[in-house]
C-alpha cells in the first residue's frame, strides 16, 4: 500500500528509515528481546503449510521467527531497498514483490491462511486504510485471519509514549476504537489486544486480528 502524503512523513531524518541496515537497525535497538517470538507465537500463530501473505514486509525482518514448516511466504512492499535486501537475504525462502498490493496483484484463487499488516494502517488515510482491509479479506480463505500491528493513542498514556509516537513516519496514528472502526469495513469478526512492553521505553502497540467467517 502506498500512504497518503498526509498520513506519512519520508523527509529530513525519517528519510533514513528507506535505507534497510538503517531501519533493521533501528528496529533492533528499539525491540525488547522476545517481543518478535511472542507476536508470533500468540499472534500469528503460524502453522505448518500455512500460506503468509505480508504487505508492506519492509525487508521481510518477520521471516526470520517464522518456522521453516510454513508453506509460502509472500512480501509485498514500495520500498526497492527492502525488497533487494529481503531477496538477498531470504532468497527462495520467499517470494518478494517491489510494487502496489492490489487486486492485480493477487490473482483470484490464490487464498492465503494469514495476511501481515505490521505498522502499516498507522501510515494510512481512512480511505487507503479501508481499501487495505478489504485487499487483506479478498485474499484471505474462509476461516483465514488478518494481523495487524500498530501504533495507538490511549487515555493515560506515558507522556515518553505519546511524545515518541508522535515522532512516527506514520502521522495517521488511532485509538482502538478508531483502528477497530475501519476493520469493521469488511471483518465482522474482530479481537485487539493493546502491548506495553514491546520496546525497551515506554510505548503503545495495537494487536488486531480480523477474521474471515463464512463461505
Amino acid at each position: 500500500m502506498k500512504a497518503g502524503a498526509n498520513a506519512h512523513h519520508d523527509t529530513g531524518l525519517h528519510r533514513l528509515l528507506d535505507r534497510a541496515g538503517v531501519y533493521d537497525a533501528l528496529q533492533n535497538l528499539l525491540l525488547r528481546k522476545g517481543s518478535r517470538e511472542r507476536y508470533v507465537g500468540e499472534f500469528i500463530r503460524p502453522f505448518p503449510g500455512c500460506r503468509i501473505l505480508d504487505i508492506g514486509c519492509g525487508p521481510a525482518g518477520m521471516l526470520a521467527y517464522l518456522p521453516p514448516s510454513i508453506g509460502q511466504y509472500v512480501g509485498f512492499d514500495m520500498n526497492p531497498a527492502y525488497i533487494e535486501a529481503a531477496r538477498r537475504r531470504w532468497g527462495s525462502r520467499g517470494t518478494f514483490y517491489c510494487r502496489k498490493v492490489d487486486a492485480a496483484a493477487l490473482p483470484a484463487g490464490d487464498a492465503y491462511d494469514i495476511v501481515l499488516a505490521n505498522g502499516i494502517v498507522h501510515h494510512l488515510e481512512d480511505a487507503e486504510a479501508l481499501r487495505l482491509f478489504d485487499i487483506a479479506y479478498r485474499a484471505l480463505r474462509p476461516g483465514g485471519r488478518l494481523l495487524t500491528y500498530d501504533n495507538v493513542y490511549i487515555e493515560s498514556q506515558h507522556w515518553f509514549a505519546r511524545w515518541l509516537i508522535g515522532r512516527d513516519r506514520g502521522k495517521a496514528v488511532r485509538t482502538r476504537e478508531a483502528y477497530e472502526a475501519l476493520a469493521r469495513s469488511r471483518f465482522t469478526r474482530i479481537e485487539s489486544t493493546i502491548l506495553y512492553d514491546t520496546l525497551r521505553v515506554p510505548y503503545t502497540i495495537l494487536v488486531m486480528c480480523g477474521t474471515r467467517t463464512g463461505e
